[in-house]
């Protein structure tokens, strides 16, 4: 079974243009070269440990802009983003890398690893074994992979060469017959998005509603439109383990305090 076609939606043209981008990028920076990076590389820090602590585990996502809401925080630095959101009690960061709808940079994320001690995780549109190598050659420990953009046996051999390189990917899903297709490629850590790729319009009882679907020994992680402890309390005893949050945070005159509420009263 193959991903169904999106046509015509914003999903489509964020992954054309980063198809096109990713393919001059292979001609600068070809595969030998990165496995060569990977190499002298840092260790990758555990992701998957940092999202089932027996607490409320939030993943922070440092996002300048988004094709739904725009430019999100004018004076997005994420060296210090980085230090105050891991001293405010993030369980990990996680980084958009995405150039053109994002404002995102790998440069981004090379600076915020090194900022903390915190996992990283990739937030970008990967579908090439390549961005895989190019991921764990800028030092993230772990990436984003959506559903909704993979065939079955692609997505297979991504998550392996993931595991290969030490890194445990997030699979994203919005649906049901997504989550049954990701179940059966072995994912292990599943992030359920209650925004809708197709149209960005967010709908935070998807999450609710598709909890039930994945197995015990996964992990559960929801993504997208959380901005209250109470949600991230009800969640919590949905079965979540951890909680992805990017807008709230970078929208708030101060993030570190923004997050420490969400932990002190969540």
């Amino acid at each position: 079974m193959r991903a169904e076609a999106r046509t015509g939606s914003v999903l489509d043209r964020i992954v054309e243009a980063r198809r096109a981008a990713v393919e001059h990028r292979k001609r600068v920076l070809p595969e030998p070269v990165l496995r060569l990076a990977v190499q002298k590389g840092t260790p990758v820090r555990d992701f998957p440990a940092v999202l089932t602590r027996s607490s409320t585990n939030i993943i922070a996502e440092l996002k300048k802009a988004s094709p739904s809401r725009g430019l999100l925080r004018g004076d997005f630095d994420p060296r210090l983003l980085a230090t105050q959101l891991e001293q405010a009690g993030a369980a990990a960061l996680s980084v958009l890398t995405e150039e053109e709808f994002f404002q995102g940079s790998l440069e981004s994320l090379r600076t915020a690893r090194k900022a903390t001690t915190l996992p990283v995780l990739r937030k970008d549109f990967i579908f090439d074994p390549w961005q895989v190598w190019e991921t764990r050659a800028t030092d993230a420990d772990s990436f984003l992979l959506i559903a909704a953009i993979l065939s079955d046996s692609l997505l297979r051999e991504l998550l392996v060469l993931g595991r290969e390189l030490g890194m445990e990917a997030l699979v994203e899903v919005h649906t049901r017959e997504e989550i049954a297709r990701v179940i059966e490629a072995g994912a292990r850590i599943i992030g359920i998005n209650n925004r809708d790729l197709r149209t960005l319009a967010v709908r935070l009882d998807s999450s609710f509603e598709l909890i039930e679907l994945l197995p015990d020994d996964c992990i559960a992680v929801c993504e997208s439109g959380l901005r209250s402890a109470d949600e991230l309390a009800r969640l919590r005893a949905a079965g979540f383990d951890a909680f992805l949050i990017g807008e709230h945070l970078m929208e708030s005159a101060d993030p570190a305090a923004a997050l420490r509420k969400l932990l002190e009263t969540g």
